[in-house]
């Protein structure tokens, strides 16, 4: 018969498994496991097993494991888990991909009914429809002012009905409602909090982010730089192109006001005697696409005419016999 491990046993166990958890995996989840029971919790475990663990504990026995370990090792990232541990929490440490992990536990969520006292985590709407309900059970709906009329000798709802909103505590009535139409409205798993890498804390919603959003926040970033740069004329290597083109506007500007001259203001300066040029030169830019654009064409045609056969590459003449 095996000897049951003592009190002070199992939490040294567990002290050292955390321990060694936080020492082989660099990437951690922090997930809410509220209203998520064991046979849920095991076919999570399930699915990620392989390169996933999922470990569950009382909060103040891994805080104290965690500053205790920090203390050995002198590791000080690991203290950044310590504030993350508040409420029904668990670790998941994972070597495998952040965004795909988190996927793997979102697709194991049950359906749950509405119990009543419980916080609704999204808005609960009825849909108009057959309730399947005989008639004598009009006046439960009238209490809900839910519109219905008899069809067929069953209830039916007319309109969709928002019976619950995200945040309000289930009452009786809408229990009992839900309960008789046989909806489960939400629907529960484990809920990524958040995300501990090499030290670093950072949000969910980072891992839903593609190289598309990462590029156009650099942009962004670039162009607020660019803008700060210009207005405090404090040169940097995103603004130095605009600093070159409005410095070259300076001295053009300069050089027209003046006698002052250098190549490029001349040509400026002959354009603004005789403004005609422009007109000039705007009509030859075109003139000198299109007709360059016919010659192409007839470039092409001539290299796609076959020649002809001569008789004599036939091997007799005309008047041969």
């Amino acid at each position: 018969m095996a000897i049951k491990p003592t009190k002070a046993e199992k939490k040294q166990n567990y002290d050292a498994k955390l321990c060694q958890l936080i020492d082989e995996f660099t990437q951690i989840l922090v997930v809410n496991a509220d209203n998520v029971g064991s046979n849920q919790l095991q076919s999570i475990r399930s699915g990620l097993r392989g390169d996933s663990v999922v470990l569950m504990g009382k909060n103040t026995m891994m805080k104290r494991s965690i500053r205790i370990h920090a203390e050995k090792t002198g590791n000080n990232a690991f203290l950044n888990l310590i504030p993350l541990l508040v409420g029904n929490v668990g670790l998941i440490f994972t070597k495998g991909d952040l965004k795909e992990v988190s996927e793997e536990v979102a697709k194991y969520k049950v359906g749950a009914p509405a119990r009543v006292g419980l916080v609704a985590p999204i808005d609960v709407v009825v849909p108009p429809g057959n309730t399947g309900l005989d008639p004598s059970q009009t006046s439960f709906f009238q209490v809900l002012n839910i519109p219905t009329k008899i069809n067929k000798g069953t209830v039916e709802i007319i309109t969709p009905v928002e019976l619950i909103k995200k945040g309000e505590k289930v009452g009786s009535s809408e229990a009992a409602l839900l309960s008789k139409l046989a909806i489960r409205p939400f629907s529960y798993g484990l809920v990524v909090l958040n995300v501990y890498e090499n030290g670093s804390v950072f949000s969910p919603e980072v891992l839903d982010l593609t190289d598309d959003d990462l590029v156009q926040k650099f942009a962004v970033g670039v162009s607020m730089v660019t803008s700060l740069s210009l207005a405090i004329s404090y040169p940097t290597l995103a603004a130095a192109p605009h600093m070159f083109v409005n410095a070259y506007k300076n001295v053009l500007a300069v050089a027209v006001a003046t006698e002052y001259s250098f190549p490029e203001a001349d040509e400026v300066k002959e354009y603004l005697k005789d403004p005609s040029k422009f007109a000039v030169a705007a009509v030859a830019a075109p003139v000198a696409a299109s007709s360059a654009a016919p010659a192409a064409a007839k470039e092409e045609t001539k290299k796609e005419e076959p020649e002809e056969e001569s008789d004599e590459d036939i091997g007799f003449g005309l008047f041969d016999e």
